[in-house]
């Protein structure tokens, strides 16, 4: 991806806005992917590495990966102004242990993951399937996920616990105003 940014962009005489324009185009062709696979992508997506989404993804407006894979058929709902950090793992099926074989047959459970409104979710974090994160809600890197995180829970672990609350009335001042990144 950057070799093919700087190819575009060798010609351009400034350097400060070589490099700008660079970084945009890499960040829009790690996008690319994202675009033509999920259901639907709101406004401002920014993908700062490669994003692998599947065709139940749903995107809200202001979303930053820095690197995200998703895995099986279940559904995905992002909300606005999320951050991840580097390396999310994202999965919405497992095994059905259940079934008519052991330790698993052939077929799969699908439990669909939804992020809420302004979470910041950290590095080489692991959502598994049935897992649901309230708005405003931090999680910290490593940790795996797999439950309800409510809103405005800092969490971190494996599995993720709750360990601490963001402030609330900072929270929704900050909201009222638009003070969003």
């Amino acid at each position: 991806m950057k070799f093919v940014a700087t190819l575009l962009t060798f010609f351009i005489p400034l350097h400060g806005l070589r490099q700008f324009l660079r970084s945009r185009i890499v960040y829009g062709l790690y996008g690319l992917p994202v675009w033509r696979r999920a259901r639907r992508v709101g406004r401002a997506l920014h993908c700062y590495g490669p994003v692998r989404v599947t065709r139940q993804t749903e995107l809200g407006d202001h979303v930053s990966f820095n690197g995200a894979v998703f895995f099986g058929g279940g559904s995905v709902t992002i909300g606005r102004w999320v951050h991840t950090g580097e390396g999310l793992k994202v999965f919405t099926r497992n095994h059905n242990y259940e079934g008519e074989a052991i330790p698993y047959d052939n077929t799969y459970v699908h439990k669909a993951v939804t992020i809420g409104d302004c979470v910041w979710i950290g590095a080489y974090v692991t959502l598994l399937p049935g897992t649901t994160i309230g708005e405003g809600a931090i999680i910290q890197a490593g940790s795996v996920v797999h439950g309800e995180i409510p809103p405005m829970a800092i969490a971190g672990g494996n599995p993720a616990k709750v360990f601490a609350w963001r402030d609330k009335e900072r929270y929704l001042r900050l909201k009222e105003a638009g003070r969003f990144r």
